[in-house]
């Protein structure tokens, strides 16, 4: 399938909708504190979206039964908002999505409640550095496979591993579109499509700390690494103008 190359109003109105998700998570990152519910914030999530005239994309997407994925601690994405309490220490990752005009936003966060521990502290940093750093690297005619070794190199780098089986997108008038695009390297950097003026993705870091190997948890949506511990996650929809990446998702 080909990957589609946005004219520059269907990229304005992209951004309209990536705007939504970067305000409505630096609003929850404000006003989440302990003693909150996941539900909690997903309902504040969701009527903030709303406040701002877009749709949550993320309800009833595949079944999903929230408006923001809310992963707590050792769950890495697709946490499903439920009563479990955010206490202080806890890092939660929170991953919003919307729809606007018939065109999407996602972008995603892992942040702080109350102070957290230096090696949460690195850990979260790992997933939002490697963000930016393979967003400022982004070029035209750079092939999307270089881009997931800049990623992985990055996180690795750092001493964490990246999660496998799971991997940023392309979108537009669809939530997830092609292209795929893993945070670890399979095959070769030079193979596979480039990256072209008027694509649109979605970079998405998920950062494990001994093993990249996921667990599905019960609730059929939740992802772990299967070594237990906390991780991070972070994300930013961009688009490619005038051979570089410009960012759509920031509030």
């Amino acid at each position: 399938m080909a990957i589609a190359l946005r004219k520059p109003n269907e990229i304005e109105k992209l951004k309209a909708a990536g705007s939504i998700v970067g305000k409505t998570l630096t609003y929850l990152q404000s006003i989440v504190k302990p003693g909150m519910t996941l539900k909690e914030i997903d309902a504040v999530g969701e009527a903030y979206v709303r406040d701002l005239g877009a749709e949550p994309s993320f309800l009833g997407l595949y079944g999903f039964t929230g408006s923001v994925c809310t992963s707590l601690n050792e769950v890495c994405i697709h946490g499903v908002p439920d009563e479990t309490v955010v206490r202080e220490g806890d890092i939660l990752g929170l991953d919003i999505g919307t729809k606007l005009d018939g065109y999407y936003g996602d972008a995603a966060i892992t942040m702080a409640v109350g102070k957290i521990s230096a090696e949460d502290e690195a850990l979260i940093a790992c997933s939002k550095d490697a963000l930016y750093h393979a967003i400022a690297h982004i070029k035209e005619g750079m092939r999307f496979k270089e881009l997931t070794k800049l990623l992985e190199d990055f996180i690795t780098g750092r001493g964490f591993v990246p999660l496998r089986e799971y991997c940023g997108h392309g979108i537009g008038t669809k939530p997830h579109d092609e292209p795929n695009i893993p945070n670890y390297l399979e095959g070769k950097p030079k193979q596979g499509p480039k990256i072209k003026n008027g694509m649109v993705f979605c970079l998405e870091p998920m950062v494990c700390q001994k093993s990249g190997t996921p667990v599905l948890r019960e609730d059929e949506w939740s992802v772990l690494s299967d070594d237990g511990l906390r991780t991070s996650h972070y994300e930013h929809q961009v688009a490619v103008v005038d051979g570089r990446a410009v960012i759509l998702t920031e509030g």
